[in-house]
């Protein structure tokens, strides 16, 4: 297979990879080196969509996979697996882009020996990569692709009343067990019609700015009385931005002003992080209103009750954890604030107006 320079193409191997994209030569994880070796050469997305007909999006699904390809054939598969997945399959390795390398390797042997699609494939990420943050392994169940889906099904027909439900979770939970014990746990349930309620998820605590006091700005400090003329005058004019006034200096920070609610002051290291409202969990709206959420860096101790800060894909992510699991939590969520609905901003700075 065809590998590319990891320093930056000349002119010449970027006109080449684009007749080869074009021609769509060679297979899909060199279509995904290719692409990748392109927008590191300078080619937007866009552009490489224009001269090669590969849209973004699926740019970005053979990239991704033929870097989970990579790993996986470094951490070790069968040559059974390995040409497979060479000859068909981005969009099922693209799945297992969240698992580790090793954990990404058992995933292609397991998809491939049960002939599952990437649908299933989903799933099956899904499952390890819950399962690999479980501080202990659960009663029966062994650290393997089989028993880790195995075991999101037992979990969930646990969960579930309605007895066609439960038989239909069973029966896959079954299928799926590698080992004796792990089937033996999820056949119990055959006889065990126990069903433990679904903790459901806390609510977020979202609030919106009502009042005026509730509105501070942050002006600069000038230092401690007595002071030079020189000083005085040297302090900087800010400039606020964004429905939180947000403001922003010649370093590399930001500031932003937040009431001095008790929430807030009780926090011993808080941070603040802008996010639309959609990429918020159990949100039942796609508003992409702009929120602040405020977390806490120094609570990283878990409880069922927040929300907090974890590490994802090397992504910052806001989760809700419903048990303790071995995972790094980077800041425990303490108030998302939604902005102080202003009708026209202009009109309240003429208090004249507003007299009227």
């Amino acid at each position: 297979m065809t590998e590319f320079s990891p320093n930056a193409p000349n002119p010449n191997e970027l006109e080449s990879l684009l007749l080869r994209l074009r021609r769509k030569e060679g297979t899909w994880v060199e279509w995904g080196q290719a692409c990748a070796t392109l927008q590191k050469g300078g080619y937007g997305s866009q552009k490489i969509f224009e001269e090669t007909g590969f849209e973004p999006i699926q740019q970005n699904q053979v990239i991704v996979a033929a870097q989970v390809y990579t790993s996986m054939v470094s951490a070790g598969v069968s040559e059974e697996v390995r040409q497979h997945f060479e000859r068909i399959g981005s969009d099922t390795l693209y799945e297992f882009r969240i698992l580790s390398q090793s954990e990404r390797a058992a995933a292609a042997t397991f998809v491939l020996a049960h002939k599952l699609d990437s649908t299933d494939s989903r799933e099956v990420a899904k499952a390890m990569k819950e399962f690999s943050r479980l501080r202990t392994l659960p009663n029966g169940f062994s650290n393997h692709p089989g028993d880790a889906l195995a075991y999101m099904y037992w979990k969930l027909a646990r969960q579930q009343s309605d007895l066609q439900a439960r038989s239909r979770l069973i029966a896959s939970g079954l299928r799926f067990a590698h080992s004796d014990t792990a089937r033996q746990q999820v056949e119990k349930l055959l006889t065990d019609f126990t069903v433990t309620p679904k903790r459901p998820a806390p609510t977020l605590p979202v609030y919106r700015l009502d009042s005026e006091e509730e509105l501070p700005r942050i002006v600069p400090l000038a230092g401690k009385l007595p002071l030079g003329a020189g000083e005085f005058k040297a302090v900087p004019m800010i400039d606020e931005s964004g429905a939180f006034r947000i403001v922003k200096f010649a370093g590399n920070g930001a500031w932003v002003a937040i009431p001095g609610w008790q929430v807030i002051l009780g926090a011993e290291d808080p941070v603040g992080i802008l996010c639309d409202r959609s990429l918020l969990p159990n949100q039942q709206t796609s508003s992409g209103e702009e929120l602040l959420v405020v977390c806490d860096r120094a609570a990283r101790e878990w409880d069922a009750n927040s929300y907090f800060i974890v590490e994802q894909a090397e992504q910052l992510q806001i989760q809700w954890l419903e048990e303790e699991i071995d995972i790094p939590i980077l800041g425990k969520v303490i108030v998302v604030m939604r902005p102080k609905r202003i009708l026209d901003e202009e009109v309240t700075k003429d208090l004249w107006q507003i007299d009227e």
